[in-house]
């Protein structure tokens, strides 16, 4: 098995996105792509500890490289890559709904910025051992076919009470418009019954 080092030299000379963009530095400055790339890791991850504005940018990255090749997922044929990225926003998902409830308490650490977007890569890293398969498979997965029909009943009830709860409010809605419509043409008419006796006397 390659280790982390040449994983990452492999997918800085292959053909991605990633590579192109510091192909074109390397262009442009006469320095290496590997120079590059590592400089901008370790500038980010300082950035990230002491910089301000670090939860938006970890973000940033958690979502828009992600969004950018999911719509790429999207329109290519191959539906492989569509699993893969659908994959990713579950975790994801999942991720932040969790982070929700703990970054009151882990965004103190001068850490957790750099972990977080640690996590996020490590989850759309483009090999199969990724986070993000790696959580589906062991914890989500499991946990899906352990419960998916109690959540399917309970979401079909929901969605059956909604339905009825807007066909009622519906119906109370229809009835009101109705007697108000009755109501004014009622005093319309009796409004009008004076006037027009008044006009036969004359």
């Amino acid at each position: 098995m390659p280790s982390l080092r040449e994983r990452f030299h492999n997918y800085l000379h292959g053909d991605n996105v990633v590579s192109r963009i510091f192909g074109k530095f390397e262009e442009k400055t006469g320095i290496k792509k590997t120079y590059l790339a590592t400089g901008s890791i370790c500038s980010l991850g300082l950035y990230l500890i002491f910089g301000y504005g670090a939860s938006l940018v970890c973000n940033l990255i958690g979502f828009v490289y992600p969004a950018y090749t999911s719509i790429k997922a999207i329109e290519s044929p191959d539906k492989k890559d569509d699993t893969i990225w659908l994959t990713y926003w579950v975790v994801y998902g999942v991720f932040s709904v969790v982070e929700f409830f703990s970054d009151i308490f882990l965004f103190w650490f001068p850490f957790y910025y750099l972990g977080k977007c640690a996590f996020l890569l490590w989850c759309m890293a483009p090999f199969t051992w990724n986070g993000s398969q790696i959580l589906y498979s062991r914890f989500i997965r499991p946990f899906f076919l352990k419960h998916h029909q109690t959540v399917d009943s309970v979401v079909n009830d929901l969605g059956g009470h909604a339905l009825s709860t807007a066909e009622m409010v519906t119906r109370e809605v229809l009835q009101t418009l109705t007697s108000s419509r009755s109501l004014l043409r009622h005093e319309g008419g009796q409004q009008a019954l004076p006037g027009t006796t008044h006009a036969k006397e004359q």
